[in-house]
């Protein structure tokens, strides 16, 4: 339950907002009767992103990353809130305060927004997740609240603005990501003066300068599925491998390694074998042969 009282309580002169407004002790994680949960693929698809998100200009500490995590953006209304399927940010502790896991994203608290935010497409979500910059209004549907329990209580002048006027305008994040896994369609927006416009995709993939990283389509087995999943690569265009990838490439390295000392090692012995028979054929004996090459 939330324990914070309306209207915040307000100092002469105003405070600023990290002082005076709640924080994500005080927000709620999430709303227990939101319909519409992440299936397994949002769960998998969101881990693999967040173990391959590594951008090299930035300390482990100040890398963020988070999925289904609520971000709270208006000080005005301290409520509102969006939940990505998954989002990044860089440059802010990777603990709250440096000592403690987050219950939730506050904005005003953090000082720092998310860079990227990705939702992955579902025949509930995709009109709020697309907004109608994107999908014809004329296709447009009744719409159905967000699913926090709320939101279609509110007077019209009071509804919290969709998925894409909060990213594009208000938080203004540089990329948002969508994905959809029934059509196998990755679509990347930019921020480019104050308005996102879609990217043109090189073979699936997207190049951010700006964190030294790209996103791009990979067909591979990750947690025993084999299918297509969204995931990080480096510079040189190499996939950033999970701990349990580089772990398996580790051991089979060695396991290569060994094998190649086990052939030297038996072509060394063949060679020798070789000369001693040829040693016999000759009539010298090889022990004697040894000691005196010795």
């Amino acid at each position: 339950m939330v324990s914070f009282n309306y209207p915040t309580p307000q100092t002469d002169p105003l405070g600023l907002p990290k002082e005076t407004l709640p924080t994500m002790y005080d927000l709620p994680s999430e709303y227990p009767e939101e319909p519409g949960l992440p299936d397994e693929f949002h769960d998998w698809q969101a881990h693999l992103l967040s173990l391959t998100f590594c951008p090299p200009h930035y300390p482990l500490s100040q890398i963020f990353y988070a999925s289904d995590l609520n971000i709270y953006y208006d000080v005005h209304h301290p409520l509102w809130h969006k939940r990505p399927d998954w989002f990044g940010v860089v440059g802010v502790p990777r603990l709250y305060n440096d000592v403690d896991m987050r219950l939730s994203y506050v904005v005003w608290q953090e000082g720092v927004n998310p860079f990227v935010v990705v939702e992955l497409l579902s025949p509930g979500t995709e009109r709020e997740d697309l907004g109608e910059q994107v999908i014809p209004a004329s296709d447009s549907q009744p719409e159905q609240g967000e699913g926090n329990g709320q939101e279609s209580q509110l007077p019209a002048e009071d509804k919290p603005p969709r998925k894409w006027q909060v990213y594009e305008q208000i938080l203004q994040i540089p990329y948002y990501v969508v994905f959809s896994r029934y059509t196998n369609q990755l679509r990347v927006f930019k921020l480019n003066e104050a308005h996102y416009q879609e990217l043109e995709l090189q073979d699936g993939r997207v190049w951010m300068s700006e964190l030294g990283l790209g996103l791009g389509l990979w067909q591979g087995e990750f947690q025993g599925i084999n299918c297509l999943w969204l995931r990080w690569y480096d510079a040189q265009g190499n996939w950033i491998l999970t701990e349990a990838e580089r772990e398996r490439q580790r051991a089979e390295q060695e396991r290569q390694r060994a094998e190649q000392e086990r052939q030297r090692a038996e072509a060394a012995q063949a060679q020798l074998d070789a000369l001693m028979e040829r040693l016999r054929e000759s009539g010298i004996d090889p022990d004697t042969f040894f000691q005196d090459q010795g």
